[in-house]
């Protein structure tokens, strides 16, 4: 059988031929020694064109000789059963000898053990070459193979043959185990890391109702820096949190987890949105300059019905109304933090009962084949539709943008709610308000206020001479060292008692060591004994507003 055909496919064969001077096949070293008798060039120089020495022709030259001595795995099958022709001397070595015009099937199980019985069929009829990549035998052993299909010249009638040529992978085959087992521990602790940054329980403010979903980027994926937090300032508002680092790997999750305390901590003095984020911008590039991060900062009150927010480099809020109407943020954004020299500020957008607020990073609308804006609109149309809790709405967004587990990117979704009560649920909650007029009058009407709301709201005795008693010197402090307007509010929902005093001062108050003879300097610390909590805050006016709260008995 002539193997001129498939021979010259075998990986360096003519190259490694024509340069050896020590081949060990007789017709070519004959060949070379003809070739080196033959007289020089007019001249004598010894490489003219007369006398340049021609290394063997491929015809010359022996394929089962060629076949046995490479150190491929080598073997020769023909006929639609493959029974075995020939195999090398490398063959044998590593599965041991071959009988031959035996059927492959039953006397090589390394080929069923390698998944290349239907290959070599294909092969066989196809005529087309195929190669697999790092099958595993049995023995341990990984292969790279290449089968090759054998037609004879002259017979057109003979049964065509397949040549298996299988070259040792092994230890690269070992070492890409190892390195995707090393990425994979890594990609672990990244994970791990990350997910024990996020909050593990979200805070679920009384007139909120809030879910979030995080989803690292695929295997094939280092994961990032997304994050999200819910806060609960006192006084019934909330902060919410969406962020990205930008950047993979542990050390993006490392300074998600710096940022985001961060963020706690500025949220507990209760500042503007605008203020957190000048003062997180500083923070992010003392952590690490060359990691970029954005973030969406939003504050809710229920009074005002209302999200105060201000962006840094973040995409857009999505609100979507009770009747499906969906509205997004368009207040000023500002650039990542950690850039520096940018005043933030910020802006508003109406989150009434019944309505729904989504914060995301970009995991979830970025594509790499459409503009971020078409998918923030897809992620509209989506939201227009989405009804139920708000766990429900989550799922349904991340089903609706195609987010799977194969995702090349990390998500964090954020998804808020509003609720409309009526009902039963309604008389849960309730505001009561007066305007402080007048001077010193003005304590014993706040206290006479405080009574008469407390007692129709049924409160027990206790707290309602509790509530009172707070009322009376939130007011009085007010009174002594605060400007007017002034305004006394009463709130309850289904948790606890609110009391909160407004006026036009800003200075806030401390709570301090009275000494024994001081007339004043006891009200916060009393309020601060008898409530649950108390804070205070500056106002967007200019004010400020002093709070305290008391858990109601469930």
């Amino acid at each position: 059988m002539n193997f001129t055909r498939w021979s010259a496919r075998l990986p360096g064969t003519q190259r490694r031929a024509a340069r050896d001077d020590r081949s060990p096949v007789p017709a070519a070293r004959a060949e070379c020694a003809q070739a080196d008798t033959g007289s020089g060039p007019p001249g004598g120089h010894p490489d003219g064109p007369g006398n340049r020495s021609t290394g063997p022709t491929l015809e010359g030259l022996s394929a089962r000789d060629i076949l046995g001595r490479l150190p491929a795995l080598v073997a020769l099958v023909h006929g639609p059963d493959h029974r075995i022709t020939y195999v090398n001397d490398a063959y044998t070595a590593a599965f041991g000898p071959r009988p031959l015009d035996a059927p492959a099937a039953e006397a090589m199980p390394e080929l069923t053990e390698l998944s290349l019985l239907p290959l070599m069929d294909q092969v066989l009829r196809s005529g087309t070459p195929r190669t697999v990549k790092s099958r595993k035998a049995g023995s341990g052993n990984s292969y790279t193979v290449t089968c090759t299909p054998v037609r004879h010249e002259k017979d057109k009638g003979h049964e065509g043959g397949v040549l298996v040529y299988a070259a040792d992978v092994t230890d690269h085959a070992e070492a890409a185990e190892r390195l995707r087992t090393s990425e994979s521990r890594h990609r672990k602790t990244a994970v791990t890391l990350q997910r024990s940054l996020l909050p593990q329980e979200l805070e679920q403010p009384d007139d909120l109702r809030i879910a979030a979903t995080y989803q690292p980027g695929g295997t094939d994926a280092a994961v990032g820096g997304d994050w999200y937090d819910v806060i609960t300032l006192g006084a019934g508002r909330t902060a919410l949190v969406i962020g990205d680092v930008m950047g993979r790997g542990v050390r993006a999750a490392a300074v998600m987890g710096q940022l985001r305390t961060a963020v706690r901590a500025y949220a507990r003095l209760d500042l503007p949105p605008h203020e957190v984020l000048q003062l997180l911008d500083g923070l992010a590039a003392e952590i690490d300059a060359s990691q970029i991060a954005t973030c969406a900062y939003a504050v809710h009150d229920p009074n005002e019905g209302l999200l105060v927010y201000s962006s840094a480099g973040h995409l857009p809020i999505l609100v979507r109304d009770e009747d499906g109407t969906v509205h997004r943020a368009e207040g000023p954004t500002g650039p990542p933090l950690g850039t520096g020299g940018w005043i933030h500020t910020s802006g508003t957008i109406a989150l009434p009962p019944g309505s729904t607020a989504v914060l995301y990073t970009d995991g979830l609308v970025e594509r790499r084949s459409e503009d971020i804006d078409e998918g923030v609109a897809s992620l509209e149309r989506a939201l227009s539709g989405a009804k139920g809790a708000p766990q429900v709405v989550c799922d349904r967004l991340m089903r609706s943008l195609n987010i799977t587990a194969e995702h090349d990117d990390d998500v964090a979704v954020l998804v808020v709610q509003h609720p409309a009560r009526t009902g039963a649920t309604a008389e849960l909650f309730h505001n009561a308000s007066l305007d402080l007029l007048g001077g010193i009058e003005a304590a014993p009407r706040a206290r006479a206020f405080a009574t008469g709301v407390l007692t129709s709201w049924r409160f027990p005795m206790e707290l309602c001479e509790l509530g009172v008693l707070a009322a009376g010197e939130l007011v009085a402090n007010s009174l002594q060292h605060g400007t007017p307007p002034m305004r006394l509010a009463l709130r309850r929902t289904d948790r606890r008692l609110i009391i909160e005093v407004t006026d036009g001062d800003d200075h806030l108050p401390r709570r301090r060591r009275a000494e024994p003879g001081d007339e004043a300097g006891r009200g916060i610390s009393i309020v601060a004994s008898i409530a649950t909590s108390w804070g205070s805050r500056r106002t967007p006016g200019g004010g400020k507003a002093v709070w305290c709260e008391f858990a109601l008995p469930q």
